[in-house]
């Protein structure tokens, strides 16, 4: 027999992922959660600190990708791009979500309205609790430009590798793509790089 916490819990969790599926993650708030749950917003915080919290536990993610911020940003700029590629293949590795990029796969080029919710959902999260954070904590110029071509890259990327399994990437090691991919990572990281080349005269 369930105790009511665990009925609760149950239910936002329910909740969460079916709005996070439909709306992604962006636009969705702690309070409609709260809402759809039936509960009020101080008992799902007794459950969840916030709203990242809450999203990378009913999406099934390996990890937290946020709580990988403090390691990714404190050695520094050198080998942060290599970081945030290797974070993007292990946040990859959520079994519903690789089936979703594979339906993205099979979508292209209608993927843009037709990506699954989950997909959109990681997405977003990626882009504004991971990567804009990074950014702004490491100090980087022009962050949310930045952290927009990042995250595309990586999707992009990903999609390649698990939805399309374009190959040789979809076979290659982690190593592999980190190592071929981090350099063109670190160079929209480097704050003395410009975002546009000066127009020929």
């Amino acid at each position: 027999m369930t105790s009511p916490n665990d009925d609760r819990r149950a239910a936002i969790d329910r909740a969460a992922r079916a709005i996070f599926e439909r709306r992604g993650y962006a636009s969705v708030t702690v309070k409609s959660i709260a809402v759809a749950a039936g509960v009020g917003p101080s008992v799902l915080s007794s459950f969840y600190r916030n709203k990242a919290e809450l999203f990378a536990a009913v999406m099934d993610l390996p990890f937290d990708p946020t709580s990988a911020i403090p390691r990714l940003v404190a050695p520094g700029l050198d080998g942060l791009g290599e970081r945030l590629v290797r974070l993007a293949l292990q946040a990859a590795q959520e079994e519903q979500l690789r089936d979703d990029v594979g339906v993205v796969g099979s979508l292209i080029p209608g993927a843009v309205t037709n990506t699954p919710g989950s997909v959109r959902a990681v997405w977003e999260y990626i882009t504004g609790e991971v990567v804009d954070q990074v950014l702004l904590r490491a100090g980087i110029p022009d962050a949310k430009m930045r952290g927009a071509l990042i995250t595309s890259f990586l999707g992009g990327i990903v999609i390649a590798r698990y939805g399309v399994v374009v190959e040789p990437l979809a076979s290659a090691s982690e190593d592999e793509v980190v190592a071929l991919v981090g350099p063109t990572i670190q160079r929209l990281l480097d704050p003395t790089q410009p975002l546009s080349a000066p127009v020929a005269q």
